[in-house]
């Protein structure tokens, strides 16, 4: 194959030059659309696109091409092995056998099965659209005696987006402040959550509802978060930020470490047995509840003697102060440098000079110790070991700060046709736990209430899982996996299922004696068995 462009649908640059053959994934003729299309080239119908691809050129999404005359996607369907050694994978083609027939419910082809379990996922599966197409793989499985069956397909997700949880105290910005990537608007700040600030990403309203670029962007920066990319985003009003899933992130420019134990009450609480007989008084900064040690409950329980120190901020309950500052990027997440400057004023008939104070942040990145001189003014001084040794506990506590990210879509129209002509019947057994939704063979969360609202961490999903088209919309993997009685009830394509072995032979139903290649990759450790999925009463090892 020589160097082909991409069929020009939104201004896409060219890709690289098709693979070899037996590269490929699985491919299917398509009848053109348009009957003045030239002979040289075909259309695929994989998206609403409708690409016109000419014979060594690949259409705009860089998922299918044509090699002669025939539609190919590009990637090979991957496959997770239970008993591939980590970091290994191999890429095969199919087995073409002569005399397999490609119609739905052929035979099988004598082809072995790996032992320790073989789960074929959605990457490089390709998709079930246009919608009355039944998925492409639909495979059976016999797993301890119980027959189950998986439909695995590519899903076109137009209602999709990306959590992403961000450990960390820093504040990012106002909760609705719009979040931005490449200067378009991709998604706002939500509501913050222990230790941790929350974004919500993409969306049906940024992909579809504005302007071309941003619907470009917005799906851009999805698939590159989703195969775990550092994407670069700016919050108005806020901060600058570098995220990828798994990682620290970065925050103006400076990668963060901790996140917090505790919000400062907590703090307190925590370790305050420790404090005692070390310390006079105890302050832990925190942009949302300060925490005072003698004033506090866990103060109170020791039989601490009060020290008269008065805070800035909103009293909640004792020891417990709101807004004593501005949020921010200095101490606990708030705008301070100068931890005395939430010192509003001490007692006399308390305070004492002598007494020994310590200020400390949620996090034990920033402390600092002071004795009260005669005019009861805090004075810097040296920190005793035994002080510092519990401020490095408040750290060696903290977890490390990481970006999570987390793929939330919605699976209706094609996903649903996909595996039954009565969709509202996949949707009840999923909500029945009769079904095991999965996305590249990781375990998802399914919402509650109507639809079929999936999510899933990306870490746990293989590498590359997500592509795009330029509808623009996100492609994703799912699959469904129940057991074939439960398939049948709920009137899956019964036609088109095959046997494991069959299609390790022939790859997709659909093929049309194009070259097609699978690849394997061990599971990810953490990740529960597909397969191994009880459902209601039954157990399965």
């Amino acid at each position: 194959m020589t160097e082909h462009e991409h069929t020009k649908t939104d201004g896409l640059g060219d890709s690289p030059a098709l693979p070899a053959a037996a590269a490929l994934g699985e491919a299917w003729r398509v009848a053109p659309r348009n009957e003045r299309m030239a002979a040289h080239k075909i259309e695929c119908n994989a998206c609403p696109v409708l690409c016109q691809i000419s014979e060594g050129k690949a259409g705009a999404c860089d998922r299918y091409a044509n090699q002669a005359g025939v539609l190919v996607r590009l990637d090979p369907v991957l496959l997770v092995q239970r008993t591939v050694a980590a970091g290994q994978g191999e890429l095969v083609p199919f087995v073409a056998a002569a005399d397999h027939a490609d119609a739905p419910g052929a035979e099988p082809a004598s082809v072995p099965v790996p032992a320790g379990g073989l789960f074929v996922t959605a990457v490089g599966a390709s998709t079930t659209y246009p919608d009355y197409k039944p998925a492409p793989f639909i495979v059976s499985t016999e797993v301890d005696g119980v027959d189950m069956v998986t439909v695995v397909t590519e899903g076109i997700f137009s209602y999709c987006s990306m959590k992403v949880k961000i450990d960390t105290d820093r504040w990012l910005g106002p909760e609705q402040a719009n979040v931005r990537c490449k200067g378009e608007v991709v998604g706002h700040v939500t509501t913050a959550e222990y230790g941790s600030q929350m974004l919500s990403l993409g969306g049906v309203h940024h992909i579809t509802g504005g302007s071309k670029k941003e619907g470009r962007v917005t799906v851009d920066m999805m698939q590159a978060l989703g195969n775990k990319q550092a994407v670069e985003f700016t919050i108005d009003g806020g901060a600058r930020l570098l995220v990828q899933a798994g990682h620290a992130p970065v925050v103006d420019g400076v990668p963060e470490s901790r996140m917090r134990v505790g919000c400062g009450s907590a703090t307190v609480g925590i370790f305050a047995e420790q404090f005692q007989g070390l310390v006079d008084e105890v302050v832990v900064v925190d942009d949302h509840i300060t925490g005072v040690l003698t004033e506090h409950q866990a103060g109170r329980c020791l039989r601490m003697r009060p020290a008269g120190l008065q805070v800035r901020g909103r009293k909640s309950t004792p020891g417990r102060y709101f807004q004593v500052a501005n949020p921010g990027t200095g101490w606990g997440g708030t705008d301070i440098s100068d931890p005395l400057s939430i010192v509003e004023s001490w007692d006399p008939a308390l305070a004492w000079p002598g007494l020994r104070l310590l200020m400390v942040s949620t996090t034990g990145e920033h402390a600092a110790w002071y004795i009260l001189d005669d005019a009861l003014v805090p004075q810097p001084s040296a920190m005793p070991a035994a002080v510092q040794a519990i401020v490095d506990r408040i750290g060696e506590n903290c977890e490390p700060s990481l970006a999570s990210v987390l793929f939330l879509g919605g699976a209706g129209g094609s996903l649903r046709a996909g595996v039954t002509d009565n969709p509202i019947r996949l949707t009840q057994s999923i909500k029945r736990a009769l079904v095991n939704v999965t996305c590249g063979g990781a375990p998802t969360y399914v919402w509650p209430g109507g639809g079929i609202t999936v999510m899933a961490d990306v870490t746990r999903m293989p590498d590359g899982s997500f592509g795009t088209v330029p509808t623009p919309a996100i492609v994703a993997p799912i699959e469904f996996t129940m057991r074939l009685d439960d398939y049948r009830a709920l009137g899956g394509h019964m036609a088109y299922v095959r046997p494991l072995a069959q299609v390790l032979a022939t790859g997709a139903w659909h093929r049309d004696g194009a070259p097609t290649a699978r690849r394997t990759i061990a599971a990810v450790a953490d990740n529960p068995w597909p397969l191994a999925w009880p459902g209601p009463g039954r157990t399965v090892g």
